[in-house]
């Protein structure tokens, strides 16, 4: 199938082109920088077209396994010779990182072997190319599949044999990595060969790393891990490695390209080796403790306002045991917690702190010396600390009511009374009430800003946690003397309705009942439109019986601008409304039905 395939030429630049040469000469120098020996061999051009041809093959598919497993024999016979010249370059990069799928564990062990070459030598050139290094974070998830049952009978009889050859391929690489970790950890690519090895030694491999390209989709989503049966020999291996990393702790604390290993591995260990993991954050600790500073000064804030240090302390604190934490308090965070949130970075890994927390009974003393510059806080514009402490709050009922007083008094809301209603309106765009209200104090003329045409992220995320503590009549109240245009604004917001859901479908069902009157006559409004279509299912789903019957009366007489509006028609359906109208009985039937097992589940969750 491979022979068969057309060649095609590409067109080489021409000799005496001084700027090629030029930059060809300064990547070739690059590269003697990072480790790598001599210039970069590159594959011919018709070498180029058919590794090309290669992936769209693979792009198309087999119509059989007999057909695919020929044809990566094939390609990996063609490659045998070449393998870290077609490694290294873009085009046999890409075709290799999709044939490494297709290939058994037998193959897969070969290539590697082939990249390595004697001893494991070829490794760091391979690894720390930006090309070569994505086939070997692919080729290592592959190990994986050594010990899944499934892939397992599929695999020809000497699969121990094969996943024995893998393995000690992993085990090579993690050799060369740990004699030169330096050159690994601080190259921006070897260091990610370094973290996909780390978690393939904890037994959790990522997904492939997502499109950096501009426009690239979920560029900065965090990898899901998915865990596998590692052998034994990857935990002593793990250990020596972690043993490694804490030699050179100090450069992963100041280094941006180093400092992710080390997170990697305090989270794969804090997800499979917790034992390690205390030793290691017992080492960080006490290195980072035991920095000179001065006087009275704890050398933690140091890294606290670094931006690479802060970054490793998140991760510290995020995987953290509970004497750790509570000794982190005690001995440093104490009285300091305020002027550190204030800080443009530390703010970050207090956030962490705030959370982790949640789960200790010193929160109540951390919440207490917080609160006292809540203002001084929302001031300085550090809401990712305040919507933290609303969400640890959830969790200690006897902190929310006055977490919400303090709230009120930061927006300048709790006296009079009175001032309550407008609650919701301020916390949702983060206006003190002076700015969007008149007061005594405030000049003829002046222009006063209109609280929910200015509805920011940060103030929805604040309030769908306020909608979990135990008393929401407050902001209840606050929905209540809204007017139903001003209701129909926020349910039609992208960031607006999902604080309004989050608190009418959690509310009783006499407050969501008159929540739900007050809506009368704006529902077509809502669900003939992309964000209202969503708030209005969100109250369909949360309604009784019949509160469904009220909104399904008004819904029902125009149906044909909901049926031909894009966003109107899923609503139509996903209501049954053509049965309302038609077989109500059968309507009402259903729904009772739906209900019925809705709350059964919910009672089931809580």
């Amino acid at each position: 199938m491979v022979e068969t395939m057309e060649e095609t030429t590409t067109k080489q630049p021409k000799d005496g082109n001084k700027k090629n040469r030029k930059s060809s000469e300064h990547r070739d120098k690059r590269r003697n920088e990072n480790g790598l020996r001599g210039p970069k061999e590159r594959l011919d051009g018709q070498t180029v077209g058919y590794y090309r041809r290669v992936s769209d093959m693979l792009n198309e598919g087999f119509p059989g396994d007999e057909e695919k497993v020929l044809f990566v024999d094939n390609v990996l016979r063609e490659m045998e010779e070449k393998a870290t010249m077609v490694a290294m370059d873009m085009t046999g990069s890409i075709a290799l990182q999709k044939l490494l799928p297709f290939a058994n564990v037998t193959q897969v062990g070969k290539i590697l072997s082939l990249l390595g070459g004697e001893g494991g030598s070829g490794f760091q050139a391979v690894s720390c190319d930006r090309c070569g290094g994505h086939v070997m974070e692919s080729a290592l998830r592959q190990m994986s599949r050594c010990t899944d049952n499934s892939s397992a009978e599929e695999e020809s009889p000497d699969t121990a044999e094969d996943s024995g050859n893998m393995e000690e391929q992993v085990l090579a690489l993690s050799n060369v990595v740990r004699e030169s970790i330096l050159e690994f950890i601080k190259n921006p690519h070897g260091s990610h060969v370094v973290r996909t090895l780390l978690q393939v030694l904890a037994g959790c491999v990522a997904s492939p790393r997502p499109d950096s390209r501009p426009g690239g989709k979920d560029k900065n989503a965090t990898p899901t891990l998915t865990d596998f049966e590692a052998p034994v020999s990857f935990w002593y291996e793990l250990k020596n490695l972690s043993a490694s990393l804490m030699e050179n702790v100090n450069v992963c604390l100041t280094d941006a390209i180093a400092s992710p290993v080390l997170q990697t591995m305090l989270t794969v260990c804090h997800r499979k080796r917790p034992k390690l993991l205390k030793i290691m954050n017992k080492g960080i600790m006490g290195y980072l403790t035991g920095i000179s500073s001065a006087p009275g000064v704890s050398p933690l804030f140091v890294f606290f306002k670094d931006q690479t240090g802060s970054r490793l302390l998140e991760t510290v604190i995020q995987c953290a045991h509970k004497v750790l934490l509570r000794n982190l308090y005690k001995d440093h965070l104490k009285k300091n917690l305020v002027d550190l949130a204030l800080h443009p970075i530390a703010n970050f890994p207090v956030q962490k702190f705030i959370a982790a927390a949640a789960n200790l009974k010193l929160f109540p003393k951390v919440f207490k010396e917080i609160s006292e510059g809540l203002e001084a806080i929302m001031a300085a514009e550090r809401m990712g600390v305040v919507t933290q402490l609303a969400k640890s709050c959830i969790e200690h009922e006897e902190t929310q009511g006055a977490f919400l007083q303090h709230l009120l008094q930061a927006f300048h809301c709790a006296e009079p009374a009175s001032r309550h209603a407008a609650a919701l309106p301020l916390f949702l765009s983060l206006y003190t009430y002076e700015l969007c209200y008149p007061t005594e104090g405030t000049e003829e003329g002046a222009t006063l800003q209109r609280p929910l045409e200015v509805i920011c992220y940060h103030g929805s995320c604040l309030v769908q946690s306020l909608a979990k503590f135990k008393d929401r009549s407050l902001l209840m109240n606050s929905v209540h003397s809204l007017t139903p245009a001003e209701l129909v604004a926020l349910g039609s917001h992208q960031m607006g309705s999902h604080a309004l859901q989050a608190l009418v479908t959690t509310c009783s069902d006499k407050s969501k009942g008159k929540f739900l009157r007050k809506m009368e006559g704006t529902y077509v409004q809502l669900a003939c439109s992309r964000i209202g279509s969503r708030f209005i299912e969100a109250l369909w789903n949360s309604a009784t019986v019949s509160q469904k019957q009220s909104i399904a009366e008004e819904l029902v007489p125009c149906e044909n601008q909901i049926r031909t509006d894009q966003y109107g028609r899923h609503v139509w359906s996903k209501f049954g409304l053509a049965h309302f109208g038609k077989r109500k009985a059968h309507w009402t039937e259903i729904q009772t039905g739906e209900c019925k097992k809705r709350k059964m589940f919910s009672d089931i969750l809580e």
